[in-house]
């Protein structure tokens, strides 16, 4: 019955992430900086709102929406961290992590043979909602750029059937972000014009040298901002996303929402309510140590010779590969956890954009990234 599958579907493909972490997962003593995952616990009063919704028996459908409470909590967070201003009974809407959000987002505003512009290289799950559309992804290779998606960059690739414009800030993979003024020129060009902006901003609370700004600042009206508590709270498995836009298109989203998974799990919504308000800082601590580990990772990775943009967020480096290292992304990633036991991610599972690179991700203890980085100099050390 194959032959009978959606010819869509058949054309995607797992993300090149999970696949190559999941080729070498099986290895012993491997250490991963793979997967974009904090490596802290949930924080223990997020885990005690959850606990105490299941003895309480909180376990029933919410509001299609999510809860009244959390949703004006998460619009509280956003207007004291980030100047947003949304209205909980209408312009906001708890999805089932970040994920869910882009997808009925895509859904909602998507026609056949419409256009989307990403900057490439770009985390692999936005391209194939898009092609599962019927539309079109663009990318723009930011590479030049030093990963800076800019409106120079956007302009030239802006045609009549662009829908919208994807600014995922800080990027994974680059953990690059934008500037407040590199944001405003956007906004002001793109004002008025029949295009929305998709801000993925799930990094937003993982800055480092500057504050995070949100596009929807200057451009409310045709922005969508998708945020969640997954790399904020580390609550990846809780799978609670935020998504925020004006009420004249979330009340439209909110119908693919209803269908999709009718509400985000009850359990998950108490646990998010209590990160939203007493723990509206808890990224703070994870943020401090991130900044340690990632001024040490550019020490290294600088000593090593390569070339690697310091990222403003989040915790990936998008490492260029040596030219003196006659291998494609994929090969050099597989042939360095078959000699070294480490693992990072293929710079092709970002785009096209990506080969020639590979990802590293920092969330992980100091001691593991000093061990990993001994292992990748002496990699690279065999290659000269």
């Amino acid at each position: 019955m194959e032959h009978l599958i959606n010819q869509r579907v058949k054309d995607i493909e797992i993300s090149g992430i999970r696949k190559f972490f999941n080729m070498v997962a099986h290895v012993d003593d491997l250490i991963s900086f793979t997967i974009g995952q904090p490596d802290f616990p949930t924080p223990e009063h997020v885990k005690n709102a959850g606990i105490a919704a299941i003895e309480q028996n909180f376990t029933s459908y919410t509001h299609n929406a999510g809860t009244i409470e959390l949703r004006e909590a998460a619009c509280n967070f956003v207007e004291k961290k980030y100047g947003l201003h949304y209205k909980p009974e209408s312009e906001v809407i708890v999805t089932a992590g970040a994920s869910e959000a882009i997808d009925i987002a895509f859904r909602s505003i998507l026609i056949e043979g419409s256009e989307v512009i990403l900057p490439g290289p770009i985390y692999p799950g936005y391209e194939p909602i898009i092609r599962m559309m019927g539309a079109t992804p663009v990318h723009v290779d930011i590479r030049r750029n030093q990963f800076r998606f800019t409106l120079e960059m956007i302009k030239p690739f802006i045609t009549e059937k662009t829908r919208c414009i994807v600014l995922p800030y800080p990027s994974n993979p680059t953990g690059v972000s934008l500037s407040e003024s590199e944001l405003r020129e956007i906004a002001e060009y793109i004002k008025n014009k029949d295009i929305f902006i998709l801000a993925d901003e799930i990094y937003s609370e993982l800055t480092y040298d500057q504050p995070h700004q949100s596009i929807a600042s200057f451009l409310k009206e045709q922005t969508i901002v998708i945020n969640g508590l997954s790399k904020s709270h580390s609550m990846t498995g809780w799978r609670i996303g935020f998504l925020f836009a004006p009420e004249c298109i979330t009340k439209h989203i909110l119908k693919v929402h209803q269908y999709n998974i009718s509400c985000a799990t009850s359990i998950a919504q108490k646990a998010a309510l209590a990160a939203v308000t007493t723990g509206i800082d808890d990224a703070l601590v994870m943020k401090k140590e991130y900044l340690k580990r990632r001024d040490y990772v550019f020490k290294r990775l600088s000593a090593m010779g390569v070339d690697a943009v310091k990222p403003d967020g989040a915790f990936y480096f998008f490492v260029k590969i040596p030219d003196t290292i006659a291998l494609s992304s994929f090969d050099f990633a597989l042939k360095l956890v078959q000699e070294t036991k480490v693992a990072v991610v293929p710079g092709s599972a970002f785009s096209e954009y990506g080969e020639g690179y590979f990802r590293l991700s920092f969330a992980c203890s100091m001691e593991l990234l000093e061990l990993g980085l001994n292992r990748l100099d002496q990699y690279l050390r065999n290659w000269n």
